[in-house]
């Protein structure tokens, strides 16, 4: 007896919370601060899985959502519906927020546990403490200079 769009929001939105449950799930595996999962690129490639699927699930929300507000919009403004019209609400709002954050979630997922394998990782060498005095030319001068230093005037506090 439901209208077939809302039925389809309702289908996209309950993929969507299944898609981010099982998104999170291979995420949790994926990060390498977990011991699940095998080596490293085994880990880095279920972490970019774990991406993708936050991606369609961001999507199918955004869809979902967008399909319901183009349909409240359509009937809002069509001067020949008669039935009770509806408006956009602070659900679809944050609908949209959540997608949106899902999906660039998803992104930043796949990107920053992807490493470049082809190239080393650079090492710094330590090469020793020094000091600051040492580095700095030090000027002996017969009479000492009574005026304040420049960077202990009255404006260095303000």
């Amino acid at each position: 007896s439901i209208t077939g769009y809302i039925q389809a929001c309702r289908g996209l939105m309950i993929s969507a919370v299944c898609l981010g449950f099982f998104g999170a799930v291979f995420g949790l595996v994926g990060m390498k601060c977990t011991k699940v999962g095998g080596s490293d690129q085994t880990k880095a490639k279920i972490a970019c899985l774990a991406g993708l699927i936050f991606i369609l699930s961001g999507l199918c929300s955004m869809t979902s959502c967008s399909l319901y507000a183009n349909r409240i919009t359509s009937e809002f403004f069509d001067p020949s519906f008669v039935a009770q019209k509806y408006e956009l609400g602070a659900a679809l709002f944050i609908g949209w927020a959540g997608a949106s954050l899902c999906i660039i979630g998803g992104i930043i997922f796949c990107f920053s546990i992807a490493e470049n394998s082809n190239s080393a990782r650079r090492g710094y060498a330590y090469n020793g403490a020094t000091s600051v005095m040492s580095s700095r030319t030090k000027v002996h001068n017969s009479v000492p200079d009574k005026t304040p230093p420049k960077h202990f005037d009255k404006n260095a506090y303000v």
